[in-house]
C-alpha cells in the first residue's frame, strides 16, 4: 500500500507531459497488485503493471522509470520481470501502447495494428485527453512458455 503514492506521483510526472495515461489514485488502489517497482533502500525507481485483459492476453501500461534513473537498463528489467509473470500466469501474448515503439522493439516486440487487439482494449481510451486522435503504436511479443 505504500506504493501507491510514489507510483502515483511518477505517473503523474510523465502525465503531465503528455507522454502516459493519467492514473487517479483509486485506479492505482484497484490495480496494485498489477504492479512490479523497482526500488532501492524504500524509494521507488520505477514501476509498471500488467494487467490480464483477456484470455491468453496482457497489457503492459504505466511503465515509469524516474528520470534520474534512466538509461540504466531499469525500464527493460521491469519489462522482463512483467513478462516473466505473464509466462507463470500462462499468458501467451503481451502488449504495449506507447510513444516509443523502438524501446519495445529491442526487447522483441513487434508492431501491430490496433485494430488486431480486442475492442476491450480500449477502455482506457475513453478517459485519454487525446481520444480519439492516439498518437500512440501497439507492440505485442508473444511469450514463451
Amino acid at each position: 500500500m505504500a506504493d501507491v503514492e510514489p507510483i502515483f506521483a511518477l505517473v503523474m510526472q510523465f502525465s503531465r507531459r503528455g507522454i502516459m495515461l493519467q492514473r487517479s489514485r483509486a485506479e492505482l488502489y484497484e490495480s496494485l497488485r498489477d504492479f512490479i517497482v523497482a526500488d532501492r533502500n524504500g524509494r521507488l525507481l520505477g514501476c509498471v503493471a500488467l494487467t490480464i485483459e483477456w484470455d491468453n492476453l496482457a497489457e503492459i501500461k504505466s511503465l515509469a522509470v524516474s528520470p534520474r534513473h534512466q538509461r540504466r537498463g531499469l525500464g527493460r528489467r521491469l519489462v522482463k520481470a512483467s513478462l516473466a509473470e505473464a509466462r507463470r500466469l500462462g499468458i501467451g501474448k503481451v502488449f504495449a501502447l506507447t510513444m516509443v515503439p523502438s524501446f519495445f522493439e529491442r526487447l522483441g516486440f513487434q508492431r501491430v495494428t490496433r485494430e488486431s487487439l480486442p475492442h476491450k482494449v480500449w477502455s482506457d481510451c475513453i478517459k485519454c485527453p487525446k481520444f480519439p486522435d492516439c498518437d500512440e503504436l501497439a507492440v505485442a511479443i508473444d511469450v514463451p512458455k
